[in-house]
């Protein structure tokens, strides 16, 4: 079975910057020197009969200033790969500013879109006329926005619901939303995925698992992936690994047939590991 994985990075110390790996930089995780280090294509090893045939590199810190950099070694490291690559780009910038920086990274034919961190900002952000102005500028060039936040974040949800009113921006919900546990926080984490999915222009990625448990379990994934079926359909959900991330708690390989061992339809895997991602990112145009 071929694979897309559609949310991984790749490091290059040597080069870049990655202050968030640094041991005095946030996040302050015990285990981050895990992670510390390079990673390139190579380090994607998948069993047969898995065969990795395309990824899509979200952006990793490489040069927050200047990300073009990160997309030039990219298209260089992976120059004999299928690959499509998310930038970093400011969405605070002045109009001006952050059209420049679109159209600096718009000379690299691998770019797809962006992504802007919101996490527990993302309220904040997002009520921002020149946040919403700037995304309304991605929504014209047709560009992916990469959406990390958590779901239980009902005012954020609203926010962007109102953009999406207006402007049917490209939305890819990055980690299925961080699910919580709590039975409270979990209805509403599944009432905002629910209100996000009435607009057809919303997807989301299904990865991450280990960004709230070093020790999740199978199940865990199961029963995530089953509601946001449910919720989103077949053809709007994907399954990733979040390299190198996903080490702290897994192999890459692991993960991967891990993800083959769900009890879903060959069919609805193959959507969820190939054909969605190869769509929605727009693989091998």
């Amino acid at each position: 079975m071929n694979i897309i994985d559609p949310h991984l990075h790749l490091f290059n110390l040597h080069e870049g910057e990655y202050s968030w790996l640094q041991p005095d930089h946030p996040p302050f995780w015990s285990d981050k020197q895990q992670i510390c280090k390079n990673f390139g294509v190579d380090d994607l090893q998948l069993p047969e009969p898995l065969q990795l045939s395309g990824l899509v590199h979200i952006e990793a810190g490489f040069n927050n200033a200047a990300p073009w950099l990160e997309i030039a070694w990219l298209e260089s490291h992976l120059k004999d790969h299928c690959f499509r690559s998310i930038a970093c780009a400011d969405l605070t910038l002045s109009t001006a500013a952050f059209s420049t920086q679109l159209n600096q990274l718009e000379q690299h034919t691998s770019v797809a879109g962006i992504r802007h961190i919101l996490d527990e900002d993302a309220a904040q952000l997002l009520t921002r006329p020149q946040v919403i102005h700037n995304l309304q500028q991605l929504a014209e060039r047709e560009w992916i926005f990469e959406c990390q936040y958590p779901l239980t974040d009902t005012l954020a949800t609203r926010e962007l619901e109102a953009l999406l009113e207006v402007h049917p921006l490209q939305i890819i919900i990055n980690h299925a939303g961080f699910p919580p546990k709590a039975p409270d926080t979990h209805r509403q984490w599944q009432e905002n995925l629910q209100r996000l999915s009435d607009y057809p222009s919303v997807s989301v990625k299904a990865s991450g698992w280990e960004m709230q448990s070093r020790h999740y379990q199978p199940a865990q994934i199961s029963d995530t992936l089953n509601r946001l079926l449910e919720i989103f359909g077949e053809r709007r959900v994907m399954l990733a690994s979040n390299f190198p991330l996903c080490l702290f708690s897994t192999g890459y390989a692991d993960l991967w047939k891990q993800y083959q061992q769900l009890q879903l339809p060959e069919e609805v895997l193959q959507l969820l590991c190939h054909d969605n991602a190869r769509r929605l990112y727009r693989l091998g145009d």
